[in-house]
């Protein structure tokens, strides 16, 4: 586990990182997410002892970073694929990581062999690409077996292939009971592996809670609806006390009533619907909807590339019938 406390960091008069306070847990991956400039990088960094914080503590498993003994066997981390000599081979380069924490030549070869990069071990560094670099930092990571694992960015210049293949990495070492501590940009991949998020914006904390909670929480969640018979559907919504607003040609969204609900009462009706579909936001629409007032660096589109707002459908007019007129007449 990786215990954060009232974690600060001052940059001369920039407060990086403003009091955090969070558990990192075993058996689950947690992301964490973040604008950029928010403090995700400076908080791993002290996590490491690699920056000393301002205030605030970190424990790892209950201890500081520096007073564990042999560290790679306690916690395993890539933060910077690029941290490799250039001019040694790939198992030499994990060589001398394994030296330096008393593990045993052996595992070199295994971790080689898991990360894919047995066929280039006598190979330098210097000329691997940058998914090569990624899968040999990953393998410093893994080298001492550890309980816990710390990855910023593990999926930057990877393949789908990949891709695929460290999602489905830190879901096993979580299922092993290891603590996995992820942090990346893409909210794509994000929603596929994380099963809790930790999300700073400013240096502070915005959230600390489960994948499914963030989503509802912090987004809109509505039915999709398409029927043939769409004046006589408004009616009936509108009678039946159903705020309705139109998306766009035939679409209809109805917002705080289930797909349930709609679908029998238009089943009453008679109304046949070709279209009745509840719609969930993605990770990345809550995570844009949380930190808006968090980001530091804002790009503006201009005024014709954004869309219109969903615009609420008017009850329609009584309907009259060919006697109302006649009466008139």
């Amino acid at each position: 586990m990786i215990e954060v406390a009232g974690l600060s960091k001052r940059y001369g008069e920039k407060l990086a990182v403003d009091g955090l306070t969070f558990d990192v847990r075993p058996g689950i991956v947690t992301g964490f997410l973040g604008p950029n400039g928010a403090g995700k990088s400076t908080t791993m960094r002290m996590m490491l002892g690699l920056d000393r914080p301002t205030a605030g503590d970190v424990r790892i498993d209950g201890r500081h970073y520096d007073r564990l003994t042999d560290p790679l066997t306690h916690i395993g981390a890539l933060l910077d694929a690029k941290a490799v000599h250039g001019g040694r081979s790939a198992f030499n380069h994990l060589l001398c990581l394994a030296q330096s924490n008393g593990i045993p030549r052996a595992r070199v070869h295994e971790v080689l062999d898991t990360v894919g990069l047995t066929a280039v071990a006598k190979k330098k560094a210097k000329g691997f690409s940058l998914g090569m670099g990624q899968r040999l930092g990953i393998a410093g990571a893994l080298l001492g077996d550890p309980r816990i694992l710390m990855f910023d960015e593990p999926v930057n210049g990877l393949d789908p292939e990949g891709i695929h293949w460290i999602r489905t990495l830190m879901k096993s070492l979580a299922a092993q009971g290891r603590t996995v501590f992820v942090s990346s940009h893409l909210m794509s991949e994000m929603a596929l592996t994380a099963d809790h998020l930790v999300v700073i914006g400013q240096g502070r904390l915005l959230a600390d809670t489960s994948m499914a909670d963030f989503i509802r929480e912090n987004s809109r969640s509505y039915v999709r609806i398409r029927s043939p018979q769409r004046e006589q559907l408004l009616d009936v919504l509108h009678r039946a006390g159903i705020t309705v607003v139109e998306a766009g040609g035939e679409t209809l969204e109805v917002d705080g009533h289930g797909s349930e609900e709609i679908g029998e009462l238009a089943a009453r009706h008679r109304i046949a619907l070709h279209e009745l579909s509840p719609q969930q936001a993605s990770l990345e629409e809550a995570f844009m909807q949380l930190t808006a007032e968090s980001v530091e660096y804002h790009a503006h589109a201009g005024p014709a590339l954004g869309d219109p707002p969903p615009t609420a459908v008017p009850p329609p007019a009584p309907r009259r019938s060919w006697g109302d007129d006649w009466k008139k007449g």
